[in-house]
């Protein structure tokens, strides 16, 4: 058996409980070792056998996979954050399914997640946004052209771009092109949720200028719009006035 678990943004306890015992009773563990936590390698048995993709093709990743299955093992795949956002989760599982080997996957706190928190921010504001785009800059992986950032700026939402800080120059043109003023409120959070978390506030048209002179290159996340700002409307759903399945509204004195 494979499974594909997600270990959280960074911080050791933000893994989920099962995520953690799939770690504890893992046979082998073939970690993304360019961004998961080593530390949390540690809660794997004396006896693990560990590789770090990293250094490792598809096919030797399989490999390793298959021989495991073979020789009765469990197998966790141990991607950062969520597996379903950009963990090129999909490739393994096709493999897998040609080999008739069995997978599940265990769900992590995604780094998006851990930069809300990081930011003290509320992604959907009523009056604001109440849609969150997830995307990333065209870089050596191309993107389909109607989602690119040009295009998805037209819809002024709340922006989370992974894979992009060192494009971040093409990121502010392409925003300000598809329609964001330049003094969109923006931030940029470094390793959310890692003991070196690092968080930049600013606006879209200073970004590139900030990231440099904070030394901002990789391992960030770029978060755009008016939600970092300070207006916003009140939820409905708290409204003394605004009537719920449990509670009757009541008119204001």
């Amino acid at each position: 058996m494979v499974h594909f678990v997600g270990a959280g943004p960074g911080a050791t306890d933000l893994i989920t409980i099962r995520g953690l015992k799939l770690i504890q009773n893992a046979d082998i563990i073939i970690y993304a070792g360019s961004l998961v936590n080593p530390e949390l390698l540690k809660e794997a048995g004396p006896e693990c056998r560990i590789y770090n993709s990293a250094h490792m093709t598809l096919k030797e990743v399989i490999e390793v996979m298959e021989d495991g299955e073979k020789a009765f093992l469990t197998t966790v795949r141990l991607h950062t954050g969520d597996p379903s956002l950009y963990g090129a989760i999909r490739e393994q599982m096709d493999e897998l399914k040609k080999r008739n080997i069995s997978f599940d996957i265990c769900p992590g706190v995604s780094s998006f997640s851990g930069a809300a928190a990081a930011l003290q921010a509320e992604y959907t504001l009523p009056g604001v946004s109440q849609s969150v785009i997830i995307s990333r800059a065209k870089g050596r992986t191309e993107v389909p052209e109607k989602e690119e950032l040009k295009a998805l700026a037209a819809h002024q939402a709340t922006m989370v771009l992974f894979l992009s800080s060192a494009l971040v120059q093409d990121v502010k043109q392409e925003l300000l092109e598809g329609g964001y003023a330049p003094d969109t409120p923006a931030a940029v959070v470094y390793k959310a949720t890692w003991p070196e978390e690092k968080v930049l506030r600013t606006t879209l048209d200073k970004l590139p200028e900030e990231m440099a002179a904070a030394g901002i290159r990789k391992t960030a996340l770029i978060v755009v719009g008016g939600v970092l700002g300070e207006s916003y409307e009140k939820s409905r759903l708290y409204d003394a006035s605004f009537t719920t399945e449990f509670r009757k509204g009541k008119s204001e004195p």
